[in-house]
């Protein structure tokens, strides 16, 4: 899956000196694109969108991985 044509951005909670940040593109069709601000040419993750919401719904909900 390419992620051409993906509009990123990086969260407004995200510092503005560079920091440890991921940007997300949420405009293309069945995917959500996540990558590493550090290495905006590297490779980036693709999750279908029920995915990704069930990881923000946990983010936001705090739970933590049995990790």
């Amino acid at each position: 899956m390419e992620l051409t044509g993906a509009v990123w951005h990086k969260s407004s909670k995200s510092s503005g000196n560079g920091g440890d940040c991921v940007e997300v593109a949420d405009n293309l069709p069945d995917v959500i694109g996540v990558r590493d601000t550090k290495d905006r040419q590297g490779p980036g993750l693709i999750f279908a969108p029920s995915a990704w919401r069930a990881f923000v719904d946990g983010v936001a909900a705090g739970r933590r991985g049995n990790g």
